[in-house]
């Protein structure tokens, strides 16, 4: 499949600006959140310089930093917007190894915004570790709340003839990643609307995820896992999954952990789905303490620390 014959007029102009950066030699690695306003917030650092001011730290610029056709074409394929008589990238650029990946401006507040961030470097090096670990044939594979795409993407790199779906509610996701997609020259990905696997039929010789694992107020899609400490939607990944795999398939979920008074509440929960004689599994903690600002927010009184941990489940019958 022909990722570009799927992309309206304004998606083939942000494809051709990946392009453009791409042979300009553009890197940017996205930080968090907080570090990234933090940086922005220091002097000298509130107007941008160069491209990698305007589409990597989202910074606004003054007409003239880019060349005047290329910015009427962006302004017009929204990709560029006026802000206080500047103007500001709605999207920003990563660089993933030899992949440049789009996906929504800083500050991501809206609801249908795609996420990419420390996050997905650490869900790319999962995936990578089991597609070398894993002899396994991959013939079909989805990707569940892809976001911006990166675990399609891989998978769809690293088994060109696997079939896979990049899977998830918000169409901002799907558009992006199909963008990604083309940009990265994979042919056997499609993007597809699904809640979870619900939208999409048969079996999978591997199902990844790195879903929003927050307890979010705003409750944004991307950011909102639902349940008391946002481990609502991790848990149902791995219910819904554990039926639709292959014979020796498997899932890798990526997911963050609220740990109550020493205790994890999500492998509670999950022992008693994954403790059966056909699946075999394993997990452990990838990083102990992330997004240690949450601790102050509402909600989050009782929580220690919230980890980031990988779930790799196999169908062994």
């Amino acid at each position: 499949m022909n990722q570009e014959e799927h992309l309206s007029a304004n998606d083939v102009t942000l494809l051709q600006l990946g392009r453009r950066l791409q042979a300009d030699g553009y890197h940017f690695i996205t930080p968090t959140p907080l570090t990234h306003k933090w940086v922005n917030q220091r002097s000298g650092q509130h107007h941008a310089k160069c491209l990698r001011d305007v589409f990597g730290w989202s910074r606004p610029f003054a007409t003239g930093l880019i060349d005047v056709d290329e910015q009427r074409q962006l302004q017009d394929a929204g990709v560029l917007e006026c802000e206080g008589g500047l103007l500001k990238s709605r999207v920003r650029w990563s660089s993933l190894d030899d992949l440049l990946l789009v996906h929504s401006g800083f500050p991501t507040d809206s609801q249908d915004a795609v996420f990419f961030g420390p996050d997905s470097y650490r869900f790319a090096q999962v995936i990578q570790r089991h597609l070398q670990d894993s002899f396994a044939p991959i013939r079909r594979a989805a990707d569940v709340g892809c976001g911006s795409g990166v675990g399609a993407i891989l998978i769809a790199r690293a088994r060109r003839d696997a079939e896979v779906l990049a899977l998830d509610i918000n169409a901002n996701a799907l558009r992006l990643t199909t963008v990604n997609a083309a940009l990265a020259g994979v042919s056997n990905l499609t993007a597809r609307h699904s809640d979870v696997l619900q939208d999409v039929e048969g079996e999978f010789d591997l199902i990844v995820a790195n879903p929003p694992y927050m307890a979010d107020p705003a409750a944004r899609t991307y950011r909102d896992g639902g349940g008391a400490f946002g481990a609502e939607l991790s848990l149902r990944i791995v219910e819904e999954s554990l039926g639709r795999l292959a014979q020796g398939g498997s899932l890798v979920l990526y997911t963050g952990v609220a740990m109550v008074e020493g205790r994890d509440a999500f492998l509670d929960a999950l022992r008693p789905m994954l403790d059966r004689p056909d699946f075999g599994w394993t997990y452990r903690e990838i990083d102990p303490d992330v997004f240690g600002e949450e601790l102050l927010t509402a909600g989050y009184q009782r929580v220690e620390r919230i980890a980031v941990v990988a779930l790799i489940v196999t169908r062994m019958v």
